[in-house]
This record gives C-alpha cells, sequence and structure tokens, in this order.
C-alpha cells in the first residue's frame, strides 16, 4: 500500500509520521514530500536506524524510512563485499541516505547460542582469517566511498585469560585498526560478550587512533555481563556512535536474554539517554531491532519515545 501525502497537509494537520505508521497497521508505507526532509534528532543528536533491522531489500527499506521521516542509516556493508554487491551499492546510494556507520557482519557467525557465538564470532576464528580482515577493509573502503566516518563490526570474543588467544586478538583487531585507517575511517567494536572493565582493558591496551567503540546498551544485559548505564560512563570517551536498544535480563545463567521495545526493558532508556548528554555525547543514535514480528511499528515507537526526550 501507498500513502501519498503532502508534507505541509500533515504539518498542518499536526499528524506526526509515526503515528501514521502505527494507525494504519501498514507495514510499508511511502510517503511523498513536496519539502525537504527534517532531520529527526533526540536532543542533539542524530536518530539513525539499523538497516538489518528491517530484514528487507533497500527500496523497501527507503519506503519505510521516508515515512518515519528518517535519513540516517546505520547500513549493512556486508552484502556490498559479497558477490553482486555491485547492485546492492547501487540501490543504496539511490536513497541519498547520510551512513550515520557502516556495519561488517561475517556470515559464518552462528548466533543461536552464547556458547556458538563465542567460537564463531568476528575475526577470532583462524579458518577464516586472513579472509575476514581482508573482507573488513573492502567494507572499510566502502563505507568512506558512502561518506561516512565509522565501520563496526563485532570483533569477536575477548579473552584476556588465555595469552595466546589474547595475544592473537589484540593483532588481528590492529590489523582491523589499520585498515580503517588506511581507508579514512574508524573501526567501531561492538560492545558484547565482555564487561566494560575488559573492553576498557583492551582499547587503553590497544591504544589505536582508529579503533573505538559503537556502544550498545541492551547487549550488556543480553550477553548478562554488565550494567548498561554503569558501562557506558566507563566506556563513553571512545564511544562514537550509540545502538537504541532495550532488553530483559535472563534467569538461566549461559542464555541469551530477551530483547524488547525501546523503553519496555531494562536499560532504564530516560537514564540511558541522559548519561549521553551528560557525558556530552555527540554521535548519532541508531534504533536497532533484531527480534520481534512488528519491527516496523517496534521502531516507529523507538524513534517516537526518542524524539520525546
Amino acid at each position: 500500500m501507498k500513502i501519498v501525502i503532502d508534507s505541509y497537509i500533515m504539518t498542518y494537520m499536526n499528524i506526526d509520521f509515526n503515528f501514521l505508521l502505527f494507525l494504519t497497521g501498514v507495514e510499508i508505507i511511502a510517503i511523498e514530500l513536496k519539502g525537504e526532509l527534517i532531520m529527526q534528532l533526540c536532543k542533539s543528536w542524530p536518530i539513525s536506524v539499523c538497516s538489518w533491522s528491517f530484514q528487507k531489500e533497500i527500496p523497501e527499506i527507503g519506503s519505510v524510512m521516508d515515512a518515519l521521516g528518517l535519513e540516517h542509516i546505520n547500513l549493512n556493508i556486508s552484502p556490498a563485499v559479497a558477490p553482486g554487491g555491485e547492485a546492492y551499492l547501487d540501490a543504496v546510494k539511490s536513497q541519498n541516505w547520510k551512513v550515520s556507520a557502516g556495519m561488517m557482519a561475517f556470515d559464518y557467525e552462528d548466533y543461536s547460542t552464547l556458547d556458538t557465538i563465542k567460537v564463531t564470532g568476528g575475526v577470532a576464528p583462524d579458518e577464516h582469517w586472513p579472509a575476514s580482515g581482508e573482507a573488513f577493509a573492502k567494507a572499510a573502503k566502502i563505507t568512506k566511498e558512502l561518506g561516512s566516518d565509522y565501520i563496526m563490526s563485532h570483533v569477536g570474543f575477548l579473552d584476556h585469560n588465555d595469552e595466546a588467544y589474547a595475544k592473537k586478538f589484540y593483532e588481528r583487531v590492529r590489523y582491523l585498526g589499520d585498515a580503517a585507517a588506511d581507508a579514512g575511517v574508524t573501526l567501531l567494536m561492538e560492545t558484547g560478550q565482555e564487561s566494560a572493565e575488559d573492553l576498557k582493558r583492551f582499547v587503553e591496551t590497544l591504544d589505536h587512533d582508529n579503533v573505538r567503540i559503537n556502544f550498545d546498551p541492551a547487549n550488556m544485559i543480553l550477553y548478562n555481563k554488565d550494567d548498561p548505564i554503569s558501562a557506558f560512563k566507563k566506556l563513553a570517551p571512545w564511544v562514537k556512535h550509540v545502538h537504541i536498544k532495550d532488553g530483559i535480563r535472563t534467569s538461566i545463567p549461559g542464555t541469551w536474554g530477551s530483547e524488547v521495545v525501546w523503553g519496555e526493558g531494562d536499560v532504564n532508556s530516560f537514564a540511558f539517554l541522559k548519561a549521553l548528554e551528560e557525558a556530552g555525547y555527540q554521535g548519532a543514535v541508531a534504533v536497532e531491532r533484531e527480534g520481534g514480528e512488528q519491527r516496523v511499528k517496534d521502531i516507529a515507537t523507538a524513534v517516537r519515545r526518542l524524539k520525546t526526550f
């Protein structure tokens, strides 16, 4: 279904994009604007959204982005590196999005359990190195071509207790940081299976100008590793991009927590955004939704709640 509405009429009638999306219950809505999109903000932070959250092709994502009034996107770069990547890039470029950050994931990663992602995540698996590093380097160059300064990735499980593994891990992340620097971008490590203290130790020890952090508050809960607000405060000097995601902590050790709609979990969304404000955070806030059956509606809800902060 396509709805064509003059943006000025919507303004005059005080109709909100997100409310229209909710009211119709239609998954895809395209809105033809006679004026230019106004940047959607949470305080001074551009509101972005993760492209993979939609589970849709680029043209459909573009329709939803228009409906939400969004122009910033946290873009999955992985398809651009895969065979046929040129067509994907052409589709992306036709949207005229502002890429808040690129995202590089690997097709061999297995998120089915905490144990499987521990051994398959990022650049840690030996059987996929150095190909994984080379793919990241290519993705970093594409990210720069799309006008973004950042490319993020779950680089892998951090373990300081295994000396040989830690040495390998430091070397590989340094390679990624060098590749990012060569491309003119910065690698943002996704928060995940490590505590804030462990990640702080890692970035301080690595001491690489092109390795920083994308902070995901829900991951601290989903992996059951830390409190998101205190964790952010420890890592704030390195945080350049933030995911807006919420979750409920598991009651069974060794299992995943549950992802929920932003503002309905254990993150404490108001306190988290207040912590960003107090820290002087200046990057984008990118809505990420990786669960649920009504992702577009859930994303719209998150955007609306961000705008009212």
